[in-house]
């Protein structure tokens, strides 16, 4: 009898063991996991640059009566905030499948921390953050991304109805988010 036990319990430890590791999948956790880490002044406060920027503030803008406006003259017919052709840009992982999607993410943040850096569920700890900048972690291995200009293209493009002239250099500027050197 406790040897059955034994048995089915070994068992069950092994298959969680090898469900776990199996879900090493990506997925998006929101801004708000990112802020945990993010927001001390002493690492550069990444999360309040973020929070004060056009970006948190995309998905509530669709909400206005300007950009109902700009919908309605795209051609769209129902409301901006549950539309695909706006919620491709004014908010994270839009696109992506819900099975890659954490129960925390938010859409509501509009974009966020996930679109430049891609889905946090593995490498939102700190020891896999610190391996990452220690360059001991590959990004690609936790899903890790550092967006660039083609990540910012995506959606700054001719395509928005409100495009305006994207100078990379001159905008990443404006929302740059830097780590502390703590070489100095």
């Amino acid at each position: 009898m406790k040897k059955s036990i034994l048995i089915t319990v070994l068992t069950l430890v092994i298959f969680t063991v090898m469900v776990t590791a199996q879900d090493k999948t990506a997925k998006y956790v929101g801004s708000e996991k990112c802020k945990v880490c993010h927001k001390a002044a002493s690492r550069g406060d990444q999360y309040s640059i973020w929070e004060k920027s056009l970006h948190a503030k995309a998905y509530a803008t669709l909400a206005t009566e300007q950009s109902k406006e700009v919908a309605k003259k795209a051609g769209v017919t129902s409301d901006p905030q549950k539309a695909a052709q706006c919620l491709k840009c004014h908010v994270t992982a839009y696109e992506a499948p819900a099975t890659a999607i954490d129960a925390s993410f938010k859409q509501s943040e509009g974009v966020g921390c996930e679109v430049c850096h891609g889905p946090g569920s593995i490498y939102k700890t700190l020891k896999i953050m610190k391996d990452l900048a220690a360059g001991v972690q590959d990004p690609k291995a936790v899903g890790f991304i550092a967006g660039d200009e083609a990540t910012c293209l995506k959606c700054h493009n001719t395509e928005s109805p409100t495009y305006k002239e994207f100078k990379y250099d001159v905008d990443y500027a404006k929302i740059a988010h830097p780590l502390p050197d703590k070489t100095k």
